[in-house]
């Protein structure tokens, strides 16, 4: 009788680090990481998906591309694709990669390539991109992110610095300790807790929130979504008409001022601009004076309530904090300077346990104490293209070639582009109105995509790359926001013909003539023996003692002690203004930014400013779509991420997303909980399967972002997704000329029973294949 034989591997990945276990060559199980006292879900979702049906297993070429060659069409996402060598497959990019350059230079290619990928830092999608395009003369790039563009536009205007909003928050080690009163805008949702880019070790939010409460902290809420915060909190929910948040808080601001509760001594030392934004706030310009009075029927909060509050914030130490989901709304960078703009009238920045805080609850980065060495990660080189884009204007560049855009105070050009490569990610997740995007990517001439599964985005490329999952290489993981760098051991061999990234773009570099630039003469494992050698030489310098490669490789982590676990956000600032200035023009806190004021913005004014939004329940769409859809991040996945994964999967209703909706808006459009109903307005619809939820205020719906993209009809740019991908409604505009960035968090809908026979999914099949014999 044969033995099986069982070996552990170490891995990790975005939502923890793990151990995979392999019984002859096949994954039978994930181990959470022993030292993690609250391991996260999604790990469920890794052993379904390693052999999964909808994995790429060989090189495949569009039909239409195959036959006609490089050129627009509204065939992509509808169109066989037929197998082709790994010979053939590198013969026909390099040959377009070499056309494209050589005929319409480095510009005309798209490589933003925005996504999460793998945990690991050598084989992370984005920068193996990003390295193979440089040494081809550079690529047009884009700039920002989806999740908080907005924030990374304005706060360097107001803080200085965006980054340290996230790198460098106040640790919950101090929160814990310090921390009286949580003012929450959007709550701390610990779903989005689990994830941090690079992998976690330990996953601690669940554990700091619990003793905060066990210390007495008090939570106030400000979420149409009552369990944004843990239901132990006993939190005092205050169910906001989604949008309104900066109603609210000019509203309690106005209360400090009138009563003279606003901490002026802390104002005139580390702020600017305060006067400017005082005459806004008490109407002496608008003859509008932001009361509570004036909130009350924006924000549907009753004014008794927002001056009651305002009244018990002086006194008490008050973290005030907003998510990152606020400001992925039109306008959203108001919501972030107007939460630090009341943190300032309170006077506690910078002491321990107050201030301000950006996304806490928004990933396990924030609060998470910086350790100083980084983590070892593959050079790029240099980019020396200057066109770039943020990143979601992603489609308005595809559409619009030549045209100019505002961007911060500057005036661009949009780019001509020929070929869009695409490696670690799903814009049909990301992006907004998905009719759009799919009329976008029509219009180029070639869509390269490497993908380890036949995504959305996958189907809509003229070439696939078939690429690898994490437990099918070896990598190195790791954050600058978590204590442990991990060893990730290959586990299983690729699927298929499935190569890692790496492989394919040393093919296409010697192919090129840059093979040698690209990939400098190391195969895998040099390259991460390269990358541990250098971050083990900076370590050195600093005086740390860490193990040589061969031991942390055997061991398969290492433990850090380079960080501050009481480090206070700007506390060296409160100490020291004069000699540790912001990075801002005054070197304050800019609650007025001359510069700001300077680009003549009508959508970003100099100040926190109320602008009312399209997308909300006082516009006039709301008389034909009455519900507000809040697109939030899924419980039970990263993303998009595995989708086809047991946790994942096993949140679905009938097979699709699920919807949730509070149970009087269900009733009036007889919906009951289980039943499958149709999302929709004058963009998009979609289907989703209907959850019953008193945690909703009325007049809201959420339909998670990240189902698989799954049109009815896939020739129509516009069809029903009969899968649940919220995307299809969702607006494609700018949150302002400042920032340009995603306001997909918010959508004016309908609902309405589904009463057709369900559509069949096929986002869990592969698409048509046409075998001709090239592979």
């Amino acid at each position: 009788m044969t033995v099986a034989t069982r070996t552990v591997h170490p891995n990790a990945g975005h939502w923890g680090a793990y151990q995979a276990e392999v019984s002859d060559g096949e994954l039978v199980a994930i181990h959470p990481f022993p030292a993690d006292p609250d391991p996260a879900r999604l790990l469920e979702n890794v052993p379904g998906s390693l052999r999964h049906r909808t994995r790429v297993t060989q090189p495949m070429v569009r039909a239409g591309w195959l036959d006609n060659g490089p050129g627009p069409s509204d065939k992509r996402g509808n169109d066989a694709y037929v197998p082709v060598s790994w010979e053939r497959l590198v013969a026909l990019l390099g040959g377009e990669l070499g056309r494209v350059y050589s005929e319409h230079g480095a510009s005309a290619v798209f490589g933003g390539s925005y996504g999460w990928a793998s945990a690991g830092r050598f084989h992370h999608a984005q920068s193996q991109l990003h390295r193979f395009l440089n040494c081809l003369g550079g690529y047009t790039s884009s700039i920002y992110s989806y999740s908080l563009g907005a924030a990374e536009a304005i706060m360097p205007h107001v803080v200085g610095n965006a980054r340290e909003l996230l790198t460098r928050a106040t640790t919950w080690h101090v929160l814990v300790e310090n921390t009286e009163l949580w003012l929450c805008f959007g709550g701390v949702p610990l779903k989005n807790t689990y994830v941090i880019p690079g992998g976690v070790g330990r996953h601690e939010v669940r554990g700091a929130l619990e003793r905060l409460n066990a210390r007495g902290a008090e939570f106030v809420l400000f979420s149409p979504i009552r369990d944004d915060l843990l239901s132990q909190l006993r939190a005092t929910w205050h169910p906001i008409a989604p949008g309104s948040d900066v109603a609210a808080m000019l509203a309690i601001a106005h209360t400090l001022i009138v009563e003279d509760l606003h901490d002026k001594a802390f104002l005139g030392r580390y702020c600017v601009g305060f006067e400017r934004f005082e005459r806004y706030v008490l109407g002496r310009d608008d003859g509008t004076p932001k009361s509570p009075e004036w909130a009350e029927p924006i924000c549907e909060i009753p004014a008794t309530e927002l001056r009651s509050l305002a009244r018990r914030l002086p006194g008490k130490r008050v973290m005030v904090t907003t998510t990152w989901s606020l400001q992925r709304t039109e306008f959203g960078e108001q919501k972030p300077w107007m939460g630090i703009t009341l943190a300032a009238m309170l006077g506690q920045i910078g002491l321990p346990g107050g201030g301000y805080g950006f996304g806490y609850g928004c990933s396990h980065t924030v609060g998470m104490p910086a350790q100083t060495l980084g983590v070892p990660v593959l050079p790029q080189g240099e980019n020396p293209v200057r066109s770039f884009i943020p990143v979601a204007r992603t489609a308005d560049m595809l559409l619009n070639p030549g045209a100019a855009f505002e961007f911060n105070g500057k005036r661009h050009t949009y780019p001509e582009i020929k070929l869009v490569y695409w490696a670690g990610g799903n814009p049909f997740h990301h992006h907004q109105h998905l009719g759009k995007l799919r009329r976008a990517l029509a219009t180029v001439d070639t869509v390269v995509v490497n993908e380890p599964f036949w995504t959305a985005m996958a189907r809509h490329a003229d070439i696939v790359v078939p690429s690898t999952l994490t437990l099918e290489r070896n990598d190195i993981g790791g954050s600058p926001n978590d204590r442990y760098i991990f060893a990730m051991h290959k586990a299983v061999e690729p699927i298929g013909q499935a190569r890692d990234d790496y492989l394919t773009f040393s093919a296409l570099a010697e192919h090129l003539g840059v093979g040698q630039q690209f990939s400098e003469g190391r195969d895998e494992m040099g390259w991460l023996r390269h990358m541990y050698a250098e971050w083990h030489e900076r370590a050195s310098a600093k005086g740390y003692r860490l193990p040589d490669f061969d031991a942390f490789w055997d061991e398969g982590f290492i433990e850090m002690t380079s960080f501050d676990p009481r480090h206070v956000y700007l506390g060296a600032f409160r100490a020291d203004p004069e000699n540790q200035p912001l990075a801002t023009p005054s070197g304050k806190i800019e609650i007025f930014s001359e510069r700001v004021a300077s680009f003549g913005y009508d959508d970003c004014p100099g100040h926190p400013t109320w602008l009312e939004p399209t997308e909300w329940r006082g516009a006039p769409r709301a008389q034909q779509f009455p519900l507000v859809l809040i697109a939030n991040n899924p419980r039970t996945r990263l993303h998009s991420q595995l989708d086809v994964g047991a946790y994942s999967q096993s949140s679905k209703v009938q097979g699709r997303e699920p919807l949730r909706m509070h149970p009087d808006d269900a009733a009036e459009r007889g919906l009951a909980d289980g039943d499958v109903a149709r999302v929709f307005n004058d963009r998009g619809a979609c289907l989703a399967g209907v959850v019953l939820s008193d945690a909703l205020r009325p007049g809201v719906v959420q339909l998670s972002t990240g189902a698989w993209y799954d049109p009815l009809d896939p020739a129509d740019p516009d069809s029903l997704c009969v899968h649940g991908n919220p995307n299809t409604v969702t607006l494609d505009r700018g949150t302002s000329r400042l920032a340009q960035a995603s306001v997909g968090q918010h959508a004016l809908v309908q609902v309405e029973r589904w009463d057709a026979p369900l559509p069949p999914l096929r986002v869990n099949q592969p698409p048509s294949i046409e075998d001709r014999g090239l592979s």
